[in-house]
């Protein structure tokens, strides 16, 4: 089995029975934020798309590049599609020009033609990816594949039953807003960012330690950041609250836990795997230290590249015919009506504050959540508060984008301040502006059930399902004192009373061990009158 990387979580993978092409991205999203790194833009891809089958995670635009697949990919080609519960990304891969799909089961071997085997694992919670996210299992005279790419999936013991892997292709950096368009203080936001870059390393060191792959390979990060008005994101400032850090320093910090068995795929390198764990590696560079020692130079060079890509992006965002106020009412308030747990979840409004052309002026516009309705802001006290160019809004109600959280979100294009914890409602909502997708939301919260199930942590007797997307606490649970952290997503609860310190709402259910269980409630005696 051959793996070229072609750039963030993209790669291609020759077999003697077929060739896979996955998550191809080139262009720009996210309001021309986020670029590819390193530049793949130079790769020969009218022969690297030309493959037999073309697998895409998920639709965030830096997995779904709609421009280059319609472009570079051959029409020709098969598409593994994961089980979601939306045809959203079969429509889009319609939209483009693909024909020919193979609509897999999740968790469940499809054997392709000539003996080329895959499994894709769709995660289909409403916080998972836009309504989804998904892994790659490939197996090739027995060779064994998985690209996890920015997945979270609760474990990877399904994968490992499937026999030994001989190649792990896991994210590893952020994908995120937090904690760098939050107002605080800049020490503030350094700690922040320092305590989320930990956070992801460990979550990485678990998946690794969970596969025991024969090689591990950094993927699906990091972005850069090439507009001057984010170039400070980047991760060459030397800022230990960077929440960006790079393959070289995936590789130091591996290192540290004695991890040595790591690969790094630039665009346009190469690697042959073997079923006895041998992988033989050649990369498109002489020197792999001093192409990241030179990081800040490839990053001028690209930007230069690009400037006309972005100034020409950033053109095209203003649309001074949209009524933002009358937009936002009748895209938003329908949705109001019919939402209840995201609704409630929420709780009060949320501001945004639009700033003018001019870039002073400012417009602010309340979603008002309890009273579902959109209306100006009228001085009340809100909990979350959003700023950003009005041309940002304008041009996503222009194009009627239906998640703008893989849009104006992703993009960090706007600054953010809040009282009192994080909400994931806020963002759940704002990823789920449209009928078919908020159906889903409200219908998976719905469907949420206690999780009855009982485990030991420390000296604690805890739920085994995390209360925030049911990770395994027997893996990911790590007990501190009083206080539970589940490593999957970092969020924290205070034991002695269940409650989420991290989120508003998401109890859990938690006592000292030793001390009995409470005892199930009796059930009230029937009314006579009632009947």
């Amino acid at each position: 089995m051959r793996v070229t990387g072609t750039g963030h979580a993209s790669m291609r993978i020759d077999t003697a029975a077929g060739s896979i092409l996955c998550d191809p991205w080139v262009n720009p999203a996210y309001f021309a934020s986020w670029f590819p790194f390193p530049d793949n833009s130079q790769l020969d891809w009218e022969t690297l798309g030309d493959v037999d089958y073309l697998y895409v995670s998920h639709l965030h635009r830096d997995h779904f590049d709609a421009a280059h697949l319609r472009r570079f990919i051959s029409k020709k080609a098969t598409v593994l599609l994961p089980e979601y519960p939306t045809s959203e990304l079969e429509d889009e891969l319609r939209e483009v020009g693909f024909t020919r799909f193979i609509r897999t089961k999740t968790n469940e071997v499809t054997e392709l033609d000539g003996g080329l085997k895959v499994l894709i694992q769709a995660l289909t919670s409403p916080t998972d990816g836009p309504i989804g996210d998904s892994s790659l299992w490939v197996e090739y005279d027995g060779v064994r594949l998985l690209n996890q790419n920015d997945a979270r999936p609760t474990d990877l013991t399904m994968f490992a039953e499937l026999g030994h892997v001989h190649a792990h292709l896991l994210q590893f950096s952020g994908a995120i807003w937090y904690p760098m368009v939050y107002e605080l203080p800049n020490a503030a936001k350094t700690a922040f960012g320092k305590q989320k870059r930990e956070r992801q390393y460990d979550r990485t060191w678990r998946y690794i330690d969970d596969l025991k792959a024969s090689h591990v390979f950094p993927i699906a990060g990091p972005p850069c950041f090439l507009d001057d008005e984010l170039w400070q994101f980047n991760d060459i400032h030397g800022d230990e609250g960077n929440i960006f850090p790079d393959q070289s320093d995936f590789l130091r910090e591996y290192a540290k836990v004695g991890g040595s068995n790591a690969i790094v795929l630039l665009p346009g390198t190469v690697t042959e795997l073997t079923a006895d764990g041998g992988a033989r590696t050649e990369h498109p560079v002489a020197d792999l230290d001093e192409f990241f020692a030179n990081k800040e130079q490839h990053l001028r060079e690209y930007q230069e590249r690009q400037r006309p890509v972005i100034e020409a992006a950033k053109q095209s965002w203003r649309h001074p015919e949209v009524d933002v106020l009358k937009e936002m009412k009748r895209r938003i308030e329908p949705l109001l009506e019919e939402s209840v747990y995201l609704a409630k979840g929420v709780g009060g409004p949320v501001r945004f504050d639009l700033v003018g052309y001019d870039g002073e002026s400012i417009e602010s516009v309340v979603v008002d959540f309890p009273g579902k309705q959109v209306r100006p802001y009228a001085d009340e006290k809100v909990r979350y508060r959003f700023r950003t160019e009005r041309a940002l809004i304008e041009q996503l109600l222009h194009s009627g984008e239906v998640d703008w959280v893989n849009s104006l979100f992703l993009s960090c294009r706007f600054s953010a301040a809040r009282i009192g914890q994080y909400n994931e409602f806020v963002y759940a909502f704002f990823k789920c502006l449209s009928e078919e997708r908020l159906q889903y939301a409200e219908g998976w919260y719905a469907e949420q059930k206690p999780d009855a199930e009982d485990i030991k942590l420390g000296d604690w007797i805890v739920q085994r399902r995390c209360p925030h997307l049911k990770a395994d606490l027997t893996r990911f649970g790590i007990v501190e004192g009083n206080q539970l952290t589940c490593q999957l997503h970092g969020w924290r609860f205070d034991l002695p009373s269940g409650r989420c310190l991290t989120s508003v709402g998401h109890e859990v259910r938690a006592r000292r061990a030793g001390t009995p269980a409470p005892a199930e409630a009796e059930p009230a005696p029937a009314d006579p009158a009632a009947g």
